[in-house]
């Protein structure tokens, strides 16, 4: 039986800035020379066909989203024989300061790593665009926020971090 070749990167978002994410590591490993997949979560059902896969969540009140702790939970068997990467995108790193609070943010793997050691972990800033924050609640925390000067709205993306993370896992994926 011949080994699978492709890489899969996967992710679960609210506001489409962790699909940004996923689409930089997935065309920075393209571009290194691996073959990519970079799907929704909720898009994959089997992970048969890649050597490796990398799986990143939006955080959401300190934690992964659910459907994606829900992931590695569904295919823990696969994933603990395979080659696997977590990231996490949240705003904790867009915050003033915010080399302080990496290690703080690191933390929100700690579910993900109890089910699956990574081979690597990316912890990455988001992006805040209040219009796109679904609930009324958040909107008006995230206004809140913004106003008393603990996050600005924008794009806080590390694109430059984000595309040497991805470069430094192909090594680790096999």
């Amino acid at each position: 039986m011949q080994m699978p070749n492709k890489i899969l990167v996967t992710y679960a978002t609210r506001t489409g800035s962790t699909t940004g994410v996923a689409e930089m590591i997935g065309k920075s490993l393209c571009e290194a020379g691996a073959l990519v997949d970079v799907l929704p979560m909720g898009a994959v059902k089997d992970l048969s066909a890649y050597r490796a896969v990398v799986a990143g969540s939006a955080i959401h009140n300190k934690q992964w989203l659910p459907e994606a702790l829900q992931f590695v939970q569904a295919h823990r068997a696969e994933l603990v024989n395979k080659p696997f990467a977590a990231f996490l995108v949240c705003m904790t790193l867009a915050m003033r300061n915010s080399e302080a609070y990496r290690p703080f943010a690191a933390e929100f793997l700690a579910p993900v790593r109890a089910l699956v050691k990574p081979v690597s972990e990316g912890v990455f800033a988001g992006e805040l665009d209040i219009s796109r924050v679904s609930s009324l609640r958040n909107r008006w925390m995230f206004r809140l926020s913004v106003l008393f000067g603990v996050w600005s709205q924008g794009d806080h993306r590390d694109w430059a971090a984000i595309r040497a993370w991805a470069e430094s896992l192909l090594p680790m994926l096999g």
